[in-house]
């Protein structure tokens, strides 16, 4: 298996569905700037993987040929919220296999506003084992959006085994906001004070609406090539891939009777795993995390599936400020999925995008010092969970 490096990356800035420009706009956008950002032209790119959510087959192509008409193989992927990552996942894997050298994942989604619910309301439901699992755990809260019940049970949940009081969620969000005031490209830069975030409306359980990622419109696009692509053609291979997990659920998330593992944290905990033997690299060597924060009940439980923190002491990692910047690990530099929003298809590009600016060294005010070793985390209920270690070059 050959390294991989990641030669580009673009990113347009995030916005509300009334704002956003046609899907395929925005996905010719973060494409075009990725390419600039690499060096290369679109007749270099030798295979592209496409992820979206909300468009109809091909959209992949209807959007790339935007950018070019090369006849190159294009691969359409939906993984519900880990889509993006689950196409940088598959462009990964064929640089390292050697099955191509030079391949384009680009992640955009065009959402419409509120909450996200049901395409097709005339068939069975997608997630329905999923939903059963929950009803019978806690039961359905009519009215109220199916995702908010699911991660603000998770947050009863972890509430239930571990005593934390309610404000220690809403203290993620505060961070949330902290961080984003240095990304251009995020949605929501203003500040909250975390009396704002607890007097905000209630969702389910401790989450309130200040706690749940907005749907927004966006797009994201990244290159990676092998060690050779990159010497022949002089491009920047500063910023490296060294492992990477895609896992799934297992029989365990739905017979042991916990809203955790419902929405994730089992997958969450087996792709770090994975992830971290394969790389020989530990939790405690990163330095600076993307993580999946759709609801600020599942930014806490991944604090502990990923390893950042033992199990059962998250509230104590976030009220030590280990989450942030002169802490332990910066968690969501860019304010994560609370202050970017969410539009699905693009969040696992966006980031990929956030990390290796970071590696670089070329953040700005968001820049992490001395970062070497990145992790990225994106989860889709459904399910499937995505980890990424990126390594600068040259870091041991």
């Amino acid at each position: 298996m050959k390294n991989v490096h990641v030669a580009g990356v673009g990113m347009i800035p995030f916005t509300k569905p009334s704002q956003a420009e046609d899907w395929d706009v925005m996905a010719e956008k973060a494409v075009r700037l990725a390419l600039a950002d690499a060096g290369i032209g679109y007749d270099q790119i030798e295979q592209a993987y496409a992820g979206y959510v909300y468009a109809d087959s091909t959209a992949g192509q209807s959007a790339l040929y935007r950018v070019g008409i090369t006849g190159i193989p294009i691969v359409n992927v939906n993984n519900n919220c880990s889509t993006g990552s689950t196409a940088l996942y598959l462009a990964r894997q064929m640089v390292a296999s050697g099955a191509a050298d030079c391949v384009l994942a680009v992640g955009f989604e065009q959402m419409n506003p509120g909450a996200i619910g049901m395409i097709f309301n005339d068939r069975k439901r997608v997630m329905d084992l999923h939903q059963s699992v929950q009803e019978e755990i806690q039961g359905v809260a009519e009215g109220v959006p199916f995702a908010a019940q699911q991660f603000g049970g998770a947050g009863i949940d972890y509430q239930q085994r571990y005593g934390i009081g309610d404000e220690v969620f809403g203290m993620i969000a505060v961070k949330a906001r902290r961080h984003a005031a240095g990304n251009p490209l995020a949605l929501f830069r203003d500040p909250l004070t975390l009396e704002e975030v607890m007097a905000a409306k209630p969702l389910y359980g401790p989450v309130t609406r200040l706690q749940a990622c907005p749907p927004t419109c966006g797009a994201a696009a990244a290159i990676l090539v092998s060690p050779a692509f990159a010497a022949r053609h002089g491009l920047d291979a500063s910023v490296e891939i060294v492992a990477q997990a895609l896992t799934t659920d297992t029989a365990a998330a739905f017979e042991n009777r916990s809203m955790m593992s419902v929405v994730g944290y089992d997958m969450s905990k087996a792709a770090a795993d994975q992830v971290y033997a394969a790389a020989s690299i530990g939790p405690d060597e990163v330095d600076v995390v993307e993580l999946h924060d759709c609801f600020t009940p599942n930014e806490l439980i991944t604090y502990e599936a990923l390893g950042l923190t033992a199990e059962g002491t998250a509230e104590r990692y976030i009220r030590d400020g280990q989450n942030s910047y002169g802490g332990k690990h910066v968690v969501n530099p860019s304010g994560g999925l609370l202050s970017k929003g969410h539009p699905l298809g693009a969040t696992g590009l966006a980031q990929c995008y956030e990390l290796t600016h970071q590696l670089r060294g070329t953040a700005d005010r968001r820049q992490v010092e001395g970062a070497r070793v990145a992790l990225q985390h994106n989860i889709g209920l459904g399910g499937a969970c995505v980890v990424t270690l990126y390594r600068k070059a040259g870091a041991s």
